[in-house]
């Protein structure tokens, strides 16, 4: 039975763009929470109780009626219950402490079973009651000699404005923390993703040296890993469209000595056998250059992954030293392999063989006579580092690096037997296709040219 297992899911990292979502949305609701808490709780207060002025003109009416009571008594009373009647188009009383009027009208039974829904000045009070409430304010100096009692004056009843402010607590402020939300998350998604598409709208204008900005390059969440990815494939696709023009370039450049050539030994009287043979060697010339022109392009814009074996560098090396000394008459003797038979790497064996093959080639014709190549190596923790020294000389320091550029021929080397200037490059770029390096350095008798190879 086939067994298949899943991924295990790991949590995002901490720069992720998870946690910073997760933090702009535990924000938004902690202070909506903060919101409907605080406010809601300012509006009750300013909609449920007495405001200053009206408590301070209540304690104010309680006063002037303990007044009236300490100087007249019940008829005192009487005549400031006479003033409050052209003062307030309500109810007023005053009673002591046996809920008794201490006027000379006796309460009614209606008022007096109103007399036991009284609230204080401090109470809330509903508008969803029937009718305006009735308050005692008790005496100011002497609370057990009496209290005022009076139904609330509809001006200061509370929650005149409670629709206004309800559309404004449930409704506009919650708007606006809205709003300011999705502000913060335009400028931590859409923006980013506008550049991206400016970016990708530049690409089809044929602007492949456009970039993205710093800031959304610089950033360490996903949508910062997916702008430099972009900008990487920018400098990539830039870079391969250089690298296909040049690439025109220089072959048509160097096509055009041969079919020079051509023209001239086609319009020349030369006997049939040599002029089949200048043909031939001008044909087979001009079919190098393309072959190498076109798979130097392929390496540089094929990226699908190649499969790879275990490969053992010495009998790669009898190979190749083989054919090489097939097509350069050299004995073996002077094609020494210095490695063990424990040297093995990774990779594509066919790619592998041909940068060997192109750097060995490109060994023997700079090669003194009796020059000897040989090839050396060691283990580097997960690589072998292994190098292809000739004894032709070397190169000047600062073509070390050029000699991997295409058609790069120094000392006026020419084309056919001296070779196009593609090896090198070839080479290059089929090492790094197999995770590998590429470079040379002068020894002071001739060459070394380096390669590191992932280990098997």
């Amino acid at each position: 039975m086939t067994t298949f297992e899943r991924p295990l899911k790991q949590l995002p990292g901490k720069h992720s763009l998870f946690w910073k979502l997760a933090c702009l949305l535990i924000a938004f609701c902690l202070l909506m929470i903060w919101l409907s808490w605080s406010w809601g709780r300012y509006m009750e207060e300013q909609n449920a109780y007495l405001d200053d002025e009206a408590r301070a003109t209540l304690s104010g009416y309680a006063v002037s009626a303990e007044q009236a009571w300490n100087r007249g008594g019940r008829a005192g009373v009487d005549a400031w219950l006479q003033g409050m009647r052209t003062r307030e188009n309500t109810w007023v009383g005053v009673i002591g402490s046996d809920l008794q009027s201490l006027s000379s009208t006796p309460l009614t039974e209606k008022e007096s079973q109103r007399l036991t829904f009284l609230r204080g000045l401090d109470w809330p009070v509903s508008r969803h009651v029937k009718g305006l409430p009735w308050l005692k304010v008790p005496f100011a100096v002497n609370p057990n000699a009496g209290s005022l009692v009076i139904e609330l004056p509809q001006r200061y009843l509370p929650g005149r404005y409670q629709l206004f402010w309800r559309v404004v607590t449930n409704g506009v402020i919650p708007g606006l923390f809205t709003l300011l939300l999705c502000i913060g998350l335009y400028r931590l998604l859409i923006m980013p993703l506008n550049q991206l598409r400016e970016q990708a709208n530049a690409w089809r204008a044929d602007q492949l040296h456009t970039r993205l900005s710093h800031d959304a390059t610089s950033r360490q969440d996903e949508l910062g890993e997916l702008g430099r990815a972009f900008d990487h494939m920018s400098e990539r696709l830039q870079g391969t469209v250089v690298l296909q023009q040049q690439l025109l370039r220089d072959m048509s450049h160097e096509l055009r000595t041969p079919l020079s050539r051509l023209r001239v030994a086609c319009d020349s009287e030369q006997d049939l056998t040599q002029l089949r043979e200048r043909l031939s060697r001008e044909i087979d010339a001009m079919q190098r250059l393309v072959e190498d022109s076109l798979q130097l392009a392929w390496l540089d814009t094929e990226r699908a992954p190649l499969p790879k074996e275990d490969i053992q560098l010495q009998a790669l090396w009898d190979m190749l030293r083989e054919n090489a000394c097939f097509e350069s008459d050299w004995p073996a003797a002077r094609l020494p392999c210095l490695l063990e038979a424990d040297c093995w790497v990774r990779g594509n064996l066919n790619t592998l063989a041909q940068a060997l093959e192109n750097i060995l080639r490109n060994a023997i014709r700079h090669s003194p006579p009796d020059g000897v190549v040989s090839l050396d190596g060691q283990r580097e923790g997960d690589y072998w580092h292994l190098w292809l020294e000739d004894q032709g000389g070397g190169i000047a320091e600062q073509d070390l690096e050029r000699i991997f550029a295409p058609f790069t021929r120094l000392e006026g080397s020419r084309p056919g037997n001296g070779g196009f200037g593609l090896g090198l490059s070839i080479a290059r770029n089929a090492v790094q296709r197999q995770d590998g390096s590429l470079w040379a350095e002068n020894t002071g008798r001739g060459l070394r040219v380096h390669l590191r190879l992932p280990a098997r």
